[in-house]
């Protein structure tokens, strides 16, 4: 009998959540990743379809029930009234879907994957480059407690702020903060936490410099200032 079905999945799940050791080869999770793959796998096949069907296969990426508001009477009204709603361009890759919550108006550009063992959490307003990674799952560096799809896995949770911007082929690293108004370079390896309004490049990624938002972006709600 694989020693994996004797686990407690409650118990298990906890661990999980809290970044604890955790096996994540027990059925319940592998039932839970293929339902998100199965999940991501219709999103990205959506192809031109109204952009209300995109918002509603993203809810079931993520596992949401909630309810959108009523269509509107045409379709452009329709698109403004869910304008707040996540924007992602196809393909994207998630573990569990759930585990990643956004806030409004935030945009990702294609191929991006989202390992969430933990929560990540992006606030709103956030600019995703294309191929981004945000990987908030582990593994022991020990190779026999590491022991394959046998062994356990481990995670931390990632916090980006609001108005973040991610230049293409960024990765996050577990337990990473990522202050409010900051940018990331392309190509950057983010391992440690960014202060608020910092721009930071290269592997493994620093600050080189801070960024004042300007008068404007401080007075306008929902703009950014640009650097």
């Amino acid at each position: 009998m694989d020693p994996l079905r004797s686990i407690d999945l409650e118990e298990n799940k906890r661990r999980m959540r809290n970044g604890e050791l955790y096996h994540a080869f027990t059925p319940d999770l592998i039932a839970d990743r293929k339902r998100c793959r199965l999940a991501c796998d219709a999103y990205n096949r959506a192809g031109d379809v109204p952009r209300r069907i995109l918002v509603e296969l993203f809810q079931l990426i993520q596992d949401d029930k909630t309810p959108l508001p009523p269509p509107a009477q045409t379709a452009e009204d329709d698109e403004d009234l869910l304008g707040e709603h996540i924007w992602c361009d196809a393909p994207i890759r998630m573990d569990y879907g759930r585990n990643v919550k956004f806030g409004d108006n935030v945009y990702i550009n294609s191929n991006s994957t989202w390992i969430d063992t933990c929560l990540i959490t992006v606030g709103a307003r956030t600019l995703i480059g294309p191929n981004c990674s945000f990987y908030s799952g582990t593994h022991p560096t020990d190779p026999k407690l590491r022991n394959g799809n046998k062994g356990p896995e481990t995670g931390a949770p990632i916090t980006i702020g609001e108005d973040c911007w991610f230049g293409g082929n960024s990765i996050v690293l577990p337990g990473v903060t990522i202050g409010k108004g900051s940018t990331i370079g392309a190509g950057s390896v983010v391992t440690k936490d960014i202060p608020p309004y910092s721009v930071a490049v290269g592997n493994p990624a620093r600050v080189v410099k801070s960024v004042a938002p300007s008068a404007e972006a401080e007075a306008t709600p929902g703009s950014v200032s640009s650097t």
